[in-house]
């Protein structure tokens, strides 16, 4: 077999890993909508779709990480009808920026930042990055009020997100 068929057999595989990511993600996000979040908490969620970012980013690599976030944003946005309102900039903003923070803090080695330490900061980035969007739209900093609110929940889903993708990356 040659060089080229062989190089282009491994780009085929990642573009069908990718597709395949971008589904998932797409799936999980559009399930976690449907999950009725108590009324005490409105925009917590539990981050499912996030698992796949952070899988993508231990595993594929930031360029890839980085559109199955993006692409997971839009095609949930579009299933939703949330395409281009508040809500899809604040998704799309908070997943690319926290797929961006888990990627340099997945390069620090797992003796010092465990595969759940990624992910706390990679939810913990996501709700930050919501709150400064919506502080500079709204044109207000009284949103800021919700962040300890959200950071409480953000620990947790964070732990649980990082514990399933260690499991993921140790299956292969």
């Amino acid at each position: 077999m040659s060089k080229a068929v062989r190089e282009s057999r491994g780009k085929a595989r990642r573009i069908v890993r990718v597709a395949v990511l971008v589904g998932l993600a797409s799936v999980l996000h559009a399930v976690e909508a449907l999950i009725p979040v108590p009324y005490v908490m409105p925009g917590a969620k539990l981050g499912l779709a996030n698992t796949v970012a952070l899988y993508a980013v231990l595993r594929l690599g930031l360029g890839e990480a980085l559109m199955i976030s993006f692409l997971r944003t839009l095609l949930g946005s579009l299933v939703s009808g949330t395409f281009l309102n508040i809500s899809y900039y604040l998704s799309t903003g908070g997943a690319v920026v926290s797929t961006l923070v888990m990627y340099g803090a997945g390069r620090i080695p797992r003796e010092r930042l465990s595969t759940v330490g990624v992910s706390i900061g990679g939810a913990a980035t996501h709700n930050i990055t919501q709150l400064l969007l919506a502080a500079a739209i709204l044109r207000t900093t009284g949103v800021f009020f919700y962040l300890p609110y959200l950071l409480f929940f953000a620990v947790p889903t964070g732990i649980f997100t990082g514990f399933l993708v260690r499991r993921l990356v140790k299956l292969g």
